[in-house]
Parts: structure tokens; C-alpha cells; sequence
């Protein structure tokens, strides 16, 4: 049976091949930067985007993977093109690119010195339209968990990385059927472990501010998606009370591009009003294919 590939620091190779070595930065320090992007109809979608998040996240991290924006962007497309061939017409790749600074050679009792060469990865899998396909169907369930958004003066908010252990706890926290929402220590909502947070208002859409959140990429084509809609977008501060009063509460992100909120806390929301339907309807126009259709199936 066919297997997919990876790609791992220079050369593609089967994925169950693919590693890293367990003095591996990724591991002791959990200092990993990543991004993920999609497909539709086999094709990535907003990769220059994701690409240049991700250098940037690489930058704020100071790690610094040898290879140019153009030699990561050829091998993602052939990876794609590799993986796709085992997959059917109808299914669709989420595509996951990361870097490490690489080995600690103290770690192995080598010597502090010793330079070494930062880790680059990409490797893809189905998208788990199963997985989502109740939060489209119903809506999503939120919960807001005792764990807190870490402040941007720890770890910059803007960037992507795998240091999500309290993302694990929140998780944890809340059980597998809700999904958690953070606050931040000023008791803001933030946003979940994989999608961006909204409201809807009067007509307004509205997101926490930029400088407390991850922007998101999906974040971006909502925002473009508004403008080219005439609806209203704004950052700022939203409470729990804004979001109980709120006529529409959706998540956005790359995997399944745009979700309506069924509740908060156990707090009951409406679900599928006008601007979410004028939304998935624009989105579904840009990328050729209903964004929700196949979910479900």
C-alpha cells in the first residue's frame, strides 16, 4: 500500500520514517514554530499568507531553518501533489510545516558549542471531515476554563508554536464536548486552541484586538470577505456579557474555514443567522467549492 511523504530538512522520504532526535529543541524546550494550510480541490489555499506568518513566527523565535521561501514552496507543492494521489476527489490535505532550532548537544553530554542545524519539516494528512462535521451541523460548544491565555509579554501572541501545554490543560478542563474558549488575564475573550473568535452585533462583526490574539489567516479573508461585503468588522475588547448578548458568535480557521457558536458556557446562542450564511456563501464563491458540503459528506 502507497504511503505518504514527508518532508524532512531537504529530502521528501516516507512518514513513517520521518523524525527528529529526541535532544531535538521541539522536544526539551518545546520550541517548535509551525503553521498549517489547507487544499481545496487539491490546491493549497492562502499559502504565501501562511508562509510569511510562519517565517514571521520563525524571526520572533530566532529560529532560522536554511532553506529560501522558494525551495520551502516548491517541495509543499509536490508534497501535495505526491499525497493527493492517495486520496479521493473529494477529499482535501491539511498541509503542516515546522522548524526547530534543532539538536541540543548538551543534552547528549556533547559539548555546549557544538553548532547546529535548525530542523524543517511538512508533512500532510486527510482532512478529518468527521471530526467536524457536528460543528457544522449544530454549532459549536463553548467553555471558558480556569486557564488563561499566556500574556504576550511571555510569548508573543502573534506568533504560531507548539508551546500549548495550556491549551492541553484548558482541553482537558472542559471535556471532549465542549471546545475551550480563553480568557486573558483581564478576563477578555481571546480565542481556542485552532480557530479565531467573533461576534456578531447590530450587523457588526466583531473581533478581540489584533495585539491579544493569533491573527489568524482565516481571520484575514473574513476580513476581506466584510469589506468586499459591506459588512462592518472592528477590533476591540469582548467580555463574556458581549458575547451572551450577541446576535451571532462564530470560530474561523483554516480546517474548516468558518463555524457558528450554539452556546457558551451553557448559555444558548442563535445559530446560522445572515451574516455567517453571507460569509460561507462569499467564501465558497472564492475557493470554487461549498466550504461546507464537505464536512458533510
Amino acid at each position: 500500500m502507497a504511503e505518504s511523504l514527508a518532508f524532512m530538512n531537504g529530502s521528501l522520504v516516507p512518514q513513517s520514517e520521518a523524525s527528529l532526535a529526541f535532544n531535538d529543541a521541539g522536544f526539551v524546550f518545546g520550541a517548535t514554530v509551525t503553521d498549517l494550510c489547507r487544499t481545496f480541490r487539491h490546491r493549497l489555499y492562502r499559502w504565501h499568507d501562511h508562509l510569511a506568518r510562519f517565517r514571521e513566527s520563525c524571526h520572533a523565535m530566532a529560529v532560522h531553518p536554511p532553506f529560501t521561501d522558494e525551495t520551502i514552496t516548491v517541495q509543499a507543492h509536490e508534497l501535495v501533489q505526491c499525497n493527493t494521489k492517495l486520496i479521493d476527489t473529494n477529499q482535501d490535505l491539511a498541509l503542516v510545516l515546522f522548524a526547530t532550532p534543532g539538536p541540543i548537544g548538551y543534552y547528549l553530554g556533547g559539548s555546549v558549542d557544538v553548532e547546529v542545524c535548525p530542523t524543517l519539516g511538512m508533512h500532510t494528512f486527510p482532512l478529518p471531515f468527521a471530526r467536524y462535521r457536528p460543528w457544522i451541523q449544530e454549532g459549536v460548544s463553548l467553555i471558558t476554563p480556569k486557564v488563561r491565555q499566556i500574556p504576550g509579554a511571555s510569548i508573543p501572541l502573534h506568533t504560531k508554536h507548539r508551546s500549548r501545554l495550556h491549551y492541553w490543560l484548558a482541553g482537558q478542563e472542559v471535556g471532549t464536548n465542549h471546545q475551550a474558549l480563553l480568557l486573558d488575564l483581564t478576563e477578555h475573550v481571546t480565542e481556542t486552541a485552532s480557530a479565531n473568535f467573533l461576534i456578531v452585533k447590530d450587523g457588526t462583526v466583531i473581533s478581540p484586538p489584533l495585539d491579544s490574539i493569533l491573527p489568524g489567516v482565516s481571520l484575514k479573508v473574513v476580513t476581506e470577505l466584510c469589506d468586499r461585503l459591506g459588512i462592518p468588522l472592528v477590533h476591540r475588547p469582548i467580555s463574556l456579557e458581549d458575547c451572551y448578548q450577541a446576535d451571532e458568535a462564530l470560530l474561523t480557521c483554516t480546517t474548516y474555514s468558518l463555524a457558528c457558536v450554539r452556546g457558551i458556557n451553557g448559555q444558548v446562542l442563535t445559530r446560522f443567522e445572515p451574516v455567517f450564511r453571507r460569509l460561507v456563501e462569499a467564501w465558497s464563491a472564492e475557493v470554487g467549492v461549498n466550504i461546507h458540503e464537505q464536512f458533510l459528506g
